[in-house]
């Protein structure tokens, strides 16, 4: 037996455990690792600080440096999703429903745990906690893959996560990280459909696709984050402003950020200087169809593949359209099932936009960076589904669990 497979067959074992903890001693896990987080952060940021030094001296951009960062407000971010979490309810034992058939029997379905869950991912080493977290209180094990950039950091955090486990005499397989990049070592993870019940890739392209061609493993995609938000010609222009100005540039390396600006052609001849203005002082690089390039002198000229383009940087797209179909059939064109807004005052418009676009998460008059299980009370996410199958959306502690029948009788035969 491999030593993957062995990590494999060690996870699976350990989930059958977790499936029969009580919610207390879930949360107590959570609640010791969340003060861990603290008491050790020092060490778990020399750990990210070695990361740090390597990837600046490999020349990795800008863009993945901030994703690969932990800081100290970072780390009580993480600390706070896992005390979240511990404060919401256990999804493990709920009643999803009930009925009475006519010979009497007792039809209850109920939440249960998927099992074990892989889960694969680049730079971000925060998502070893918060995957973790939410595995464990959906009564899961899991098994987490983080790229060779956060080795030295995620194998700090996985340290303390073993060590709060073993203090509850829960078996540490419960969480099992592997550190290295080598493409057959992962061909064979995504072979372990014997042990590990799902995978979750979060990460660029060619990782997903990677997943998506060898895995035995059923998959959810935490596949582009191309989103836009629609100016529509009824919108509050100081509330769109703030809005379109800090949905790129809060986190512009991040899945939620904005990608796309669609302004309603009634209020381009303001709007948009306005707004390429301010992206200007920002340092953001605006890609504008030719109406915008006629209105700011600081765009520059979109091709066609800057319609539908994940940037992950200080980089926006600009398109100007005739109002809220077009900029629904834009979205349906080259949009990507994550994330969408629309900044307007009129409830019609705000209720044709959700209607006719189908993403993951919609929003009104708010930032598309609000997609984000932290910031939606779901403690943490383990990433956005862009799949409808299984999960839609940001996947929280339901999102981590099946559905089965428990059937009660008193004698019934057929």
């Amino acid at each position: 037996m491999t030593e993957i497979e062995q990590k494999a067959k060690a996870a699976w074992e350990a989930s059958h455990v977790l499936a029969t903890l009580s919610t207390e001693t879930k949360n107590r896990v959570l609640l010791d690792l969340a003060d861990s987080l603290g008491n050790h952060r020092e060490a778990v940021l020399a750990a990210n600080q070695k990361d740090m030094v390597a990837a600046r001296a490999s020349d990795l951009s800008s863009a993945k440096l901030n994703r690969l960062e932990l800081t100290v407000g970072l780390l009580e971010q993480m600390s706070d999703g896992l005390r979240q979490i511990a404060r919401l309810p256990d999804p493990i034992g709920a009643v999803v429903k009930s009925s009475t058939t006519e010979s009497g029997l007792r039809v209850q379905k109920i939440r249960i745990p998927l099992g074990v869950i892989a889960m694969i991912y680049e730079s971000r080493p925060n998502v070893t906690v918060d995957a973790f977290g939410l595995c464990f209180k959906a009564g899961n094990a899991c098994f987490l893959k983080g790229g060779k950039e956060a080795s030295h950091s995620n194998a700090a955090l996985a340290e303390l996560i073993k060590r709060v486990l073993g203090q509850h005499d829960i078996p540490t397989a419960a969480v099992e990280v592997m550190t290295t990049n080598d493409r057959n070592v992962m061909r064979e993870l995504l072979t372990m459909d014997r042990y590990l019940d799902l995978v979750i890739p979060r990460g660029g392209t060619a990782l997903i696709q990677f997943v998506h061609e060898h895995s035995r493993i059923p998959m959810v995609q935490h596949f582009h984050g191309v989103c836009h938000i629609y100016v529509d010609e009824f919108a509050d222009l100081d509330k769109a402003s703030r809005i379109c100005v800090t949905a790129k540039t809060s986190a512009p390396a991040t899945c939620n950020a904005a990608e796309c600006m669609l302004i309603h052609e009634s209020l381009a001849d303001t709007f948009v200087p306005a707004l390429c203005s301010q992206y200007a002082e920002a340092g953001v690089e605006v890609r504008g169809d030719s109406r915008v390039c006629n209105l700011a002198a600081n765009a520059v000229a979109a091709s066609d593949q800057d319609w539908g383009r994940e940037y992950l940087d200080l980089v926006v797209a600009m398109k100007i359209v005739a109002g809220v179909d077009e900029a629904i059939a834009h979205i349906q064109t080259h949009g990507s099932n994550h994330t969408d807004a629309i900044i307007s005052e009129d409830g019609d418009r705000q209720q044709a936009f959700i209607a006719g676009v189908g993403s993951s998460c919609v929003l009104t008059n708010a930032s598309t960076r609000f997609n984000d299980g932290y910031q939606l009370g779901l403690g943490a996410e383990i990433g956005i589904s862009t799949s409808r199958i299984h999960a839609y959306g940001p996947m929280g502690l339901e999102e981590l669990t099946a559905q089965r029948y428990v059937v009660r009788g008193e004698g019934q035969s057929r």
